[in-house]
């Protein structure tokens, strides 16, 4: 059975919440958004985004930035 999700998923993980994810057939698309989503998140502390080809389960693309530490 052919996956009707679409091969390239792409995830947006939030203080370690997966908070959206989504599934594009086309390359370009789901470049697309995974580069919206570095521009809408990327500069927040704690995010992760990955852009995902299922069909080979190789990363696309993947934007981590880290938690600020706590200084005392």
């Amino acid at each position: 059975m052919p996956d009707t999700a679409g091969r390239y998923r792409l995830t947006l993980v939030i203080d370690g919440r997966t908070v959206a994810q989504g599934w594009w057939h086309v390359r370009g698309t789901a470049e697309r958004k995974f580069a919206a989503e570095v521009g809408g998140y990327g500069h927040r502390d704690g995010v992760r985004i990955t852009l995902v080809d299922t069909e080979t389960s190789e990363p696309e693309g993947m934007a981590v930035t880290q938690a600020a530490s706590a200084s005392g």
